[in-house]
C-alpha cells in the first residue's frame, strides 16, 4: 500500500500487518466491551485529514458507540467480519470497514480496499490515494459525529 521508497512509520507497520478479524457480532461487542476508551486512541476517518491528537476517552466511547450501532444496520449480515486487529486482547490498531464499501477487505483482489475508519495507538499517516472517492453519506456522517462530540 505505501511506497517502499519511503520510510515506514509504527503505524505503516501496524496497517500492513497481520490483522485478525471479528468474525461474529458476539466477538465485536466483547471486544467493545474491553478496549480501554483512555488508551490513547487516534480516531481517524479515511478521505478525511489525519487527527492530530489521540481522542479523550469520551469522544473514543462515543465513537465506539455510534460505530456499532452504524455496523449493525448497515452491514446486515449475521455475521460482523468488518472489523479486524492486530491484537484482539490489547489492540494497538483496529481496521473498520464501510460496509457500503467493501469490495474485497481481506485484499484478495488486484484493488485494495481501504477501511472507512482506522482506531490507532500510534498517530496515523494519511492513507488517502489520489482519487479515493468517499460518499457525501459517509462524510455527514463523520461530520455529524464531530459536530455531537464538538470536536471541530
Amino acid at each position: 500500500m505505501h511506497d517502499p521508497g519511503t520510510a515506514r512509520t509504527e503505524f505503516d507497520r501496524l496497517f500492513d500487518g497481520t490483522l485478525y478479524s471479528l468474525l461474529s457480532w458476539k466477538q465485536l461487542e466483547a471486544f467493545w466491551a474491553r478496549l480501554d476508551h483512555a488508551g490513547g486512541w487516534y480516531l481517524y476517518a479515511v478521505g478525511e485529514p489525519c487527527p492530530a491528537e489521540p481522542a479523550d476517552a469520551e469522544h473514543v466511547a462515543a465513537f465506539v458507540r455510534e460505530m456499532d450501532a452504524l455496523l449493525h444496520k448497515e452491514h446486515r449480515e449475521d455475521y460482523c467480519g468488518i472489523v479486524y486487529a492486530d491484537d484482539l486482547d490489547q489492540p494497538r490498531l483496529i481496521k473498520i470497514y464501510d460496509p457500503n464499501h467493501l469490495g474485497t477487505s481481506c485484499g484478495s483482489s488486484k484493488h485494495r480496499i481501504l477501511p472507512g475508519w482506522v482506531m490507532s495507538r500510534v498517530p496515523p499517516t494519511d492513507l488517502t490515494p489520489p482519487g479515493h472517492f468517499v460518499t457525501q453519506n459517509r462524510k455527514r456522517w463523520w461530520r455529524g459525529f464531530l459536530d455531537m462530540i464538538g470536536a471541530r
